[in-house]
């Protein structure tokens, strides 16, 4: 894929929706980091309903670390992996409070440190609490970037070194979202919706459904 067409693809995404956000629900960066955590392997819808129990009765690591495990299960049982999740959520809340003054860490480095989170939940904090350009590959970016040669590639890391590198300065701080959503909506899995796909005229997909 030339750099115009994929100038014209991230146009048009802005055009529709020029300022893309997470469709988790949050009000920190804490609150974002223990969310994106218990998003592995579940829906942002689940979390969501799952998180405004949690937040309603705590939202900072010192109150989570109160509630203990049992309590933090109780609440987060909706969502699958729980039992881990609770384990690694409250040990990030004691590291937290003992190196970082109960705030989130602004590294990659340090975010990385954290129990439950890896490079891809690090970049979702980076970017969407902390503004940084970065591009969380997920299941949907991966299918989305290989599908329509954005950025082809065999791994995640790949594809977020491809994407980082080709998409446009302008564009990389929102492509993140706006590939995520294209993925969760018209670019889908099992059958995408080319027909109403804004750039389905752009993408090298040869296999369209129309």
């Amino acid at each position: 894929m030339n750099p115009a067409i994929r100038r014209e693809i991230f146009t048009r995404f802005k055009a529709v929706n020029p300022h893309p956000t997470t469709e988790l629900e949050y009000n920190s960066p804490f609150e974002l980091l223990v969310a994106v955590v218990l998003s592995a392997q579940a829906t942002d819808k689940s979390v969501n309903l799952a998180t405004r129990k949690l937040f309603s009765k705590a939202n900072t690591p010192a109150q989570i670390l109160a509630l203990e495990e049992a309590g933090l299960r109780d609440i987060i049982k909706s969502i699958g992996l729980y039992k881990t999740k609770a384990k690694n959520i409250l040990a990030t809340c004691r590291l937290l409070i003992q190196h970082y003054d109960n705030k989130v860490p602004q590294t990659r480095e340090q975010l990385e440190e954290l129990p439950g989170v890896g490079r891809k939940t690090a970049n979702v904090i980076l970017n969407t609490a902390f503004g940084e350009p970065t591009i969380a590959v997920d299941t949907h970016i991966f299918r989305v970037a290989n599908r329509t040669g954005i950025a082809p590639g065999k791994t995640v890391l790949e594809v977020e070194l491809k994407l980082l590198k080709s998409i446009p300065r302008e564009f990389r701080h929102d492509a993140h979202h706006w590939l995520i959503l294209h993925g969760r909506y018209v670019c889908k899995a099992r059958r995408p919706e080319c027909d109403i796909c804004i750039i389905n005229d752009l993408c090298e997909y040869k296999e369209k459904n129309f």
